[in-house]
């Protein structure tokens, strides 16, 4: 362990890693809002905007918990985003590839976790295993959706956007 860390060096790598990570899926919605933006599909660059944000704040998410752990932060260069699409369900693809991705790379870090024998780390993590299957969910599902609706049909995924709110949250309570 590093100094007073609490937090082996392998896990502060893997950790400083995740946050570029989360960094780089953010960059990457950006750049698919940006695309549905300039298709004027402002419901679905709108979605998109808010799920760049949301990984903005995985990663800080990530960054505070390093710093707590009295360990270093550490982030390097980012790979520049995929920032052309042909189709909207080539850019909603992306997205859902790179969910499956950082699900993968958030059970990577919590099998070293568990070899590590790091409950601190192990306990951090189980709110992004939960986190990676509503994302994984909802943005298959908006794939679907525009799978069903066709590219020409787009209007509608936009419809359906305003009317069932952000996709994967939770249901409200019945008050009945």
């Amino acid at each position: 362990m590093a100094n007073n860390s609490l937090i082996s060096d392998k896990m502060n790598a893997a950790l400083n890693e995740q946050i570029g990570n989360e960094m780089s899926a953010s960059m990457q919605y950006i750049a698919i809002a940006a695309y549905f933006d300039s298709e004027d599909l402002l419901e679905l660059a709108r979605h998109f905007y808010r799920q760049s944000e949301e990984e903005r704040t995985h990663a800080l998410r990530f960054l505070k918990f390093v710093v707590d752990a009295g360990a270093s932060v550490e982030m390097g260069a980012l790979p520049q985003p995929q920032n052309r699409f042909n189709l909207a369900e080539e850019a909603i693809q992306k997205a859902l590839d790179g969910e499956i991705t950082v699900t993968r790379q958030i059970n990577a870090l919590v099998d070293m976790a568990t070899r590590e024998n790091d409950h601190i780390t192990h306990n951090f993590l189980q709110w992004f295993v939960t986190e990676q299957l509503e994302e994984v969910s909802s943005t298959s599902t908006l794939l679907k959706i525009v799978q069903r609706a066709g590219e020409s049909n787009l209007l509608m995924v936009e419809e359906y956007l305003v009317r069932n709110g952000r996709l994967g949250a939770e249901p409200e309570a019945s008050s009945t």
